[in-house]
């Protein structure tokens, strides 16, 4: 069954309007997602491939992803926040999911910048269920996360090394997934990333 295109809103944010593109699951619904693109400075958008993929598999899987724009990408307003100001930007795209879609189970999911993002969100909202796609724990202060986080990343990432993330997760006894081969961008992965999410979560 061919999907709907995604609907675009602009929401209110603390700098001005946040562009949310939404991938609904319609009646199939049971909760909602919120996922982050990578770093707007290095050309992260939210059609980003990665933060696609994870929105589609989210939404396969019955929950309504949102996947906003940092600031000053797209039609989003402000400027780059260092994590700080995006961080209340996704706390306004939750509100507004909220209000519209009501108060069901959250998932947060990020993409490297995003997944550094989404670590600050998820102390803010305690989400049903973290995906952390290469977390960049090397680049920024990533504290312990929730036991039950999904962090999944590739065995050659030549942006955060594998080793840094095993140091970050050893004293927190978190697992973490690592897909062979492949580097941050997850070239030729992209079908064994959703598999992942999706045994994880079914």
């Amino acid at each position: 069954m061919k999907r709907p295109a995604p609907e675009t809103v602009l929401v209110a944010g603390p700098a001005g309007n946040v562009e949310v593109s939404i991938d609904d699951a319609g009646a199939t619904r049971r909760g909602t997602a919120l996922v982050a693109h990578p770093h707007p400075l290095m050309g992260g958008t939210k059609d980003n491939k990665v933060a696609t993929t994870l929105a589609r598999t989210l939404q396969t899987l019955g929950y309504t992803a949102l996947r906003p724009n940092f600031r000053g990408v797209g039609l989003t307003e402000g400027a780059h926040d260092e994590g700080r100001g995006e961080t209340e930007d996704l706390l306004a795209v939750v509100s507004y999911a909220r209000q519209r879609y009501g108060d069901l189970p959250l998932i947060c999911a990020g993409f490297s910048f995003g997944a550094y993002v989404q670590t600050r969100a998820a102390a803010a909202l305690a989400p049903q269920q973290l995906i952390l796609v290469a977390p960049p724990v090397d680049r920024y202060q990533i504290g312990a996360v929730a036991a039950g986080t999904l962090v999944i990343h590739s065995e050659h990432d030549e942006v955060v090394p594998l080793a840094a993330v095993l140091d970050w997760a050893r004293p927190q006894h978190l697992p973490i997934v690592v897909l062979p081969g492949g580097g941050h961008l997850f070239h030729r992965q992209l079908s064994l990333l959703r598999q992942i999410i999706t045994r994880n979560l079914r």
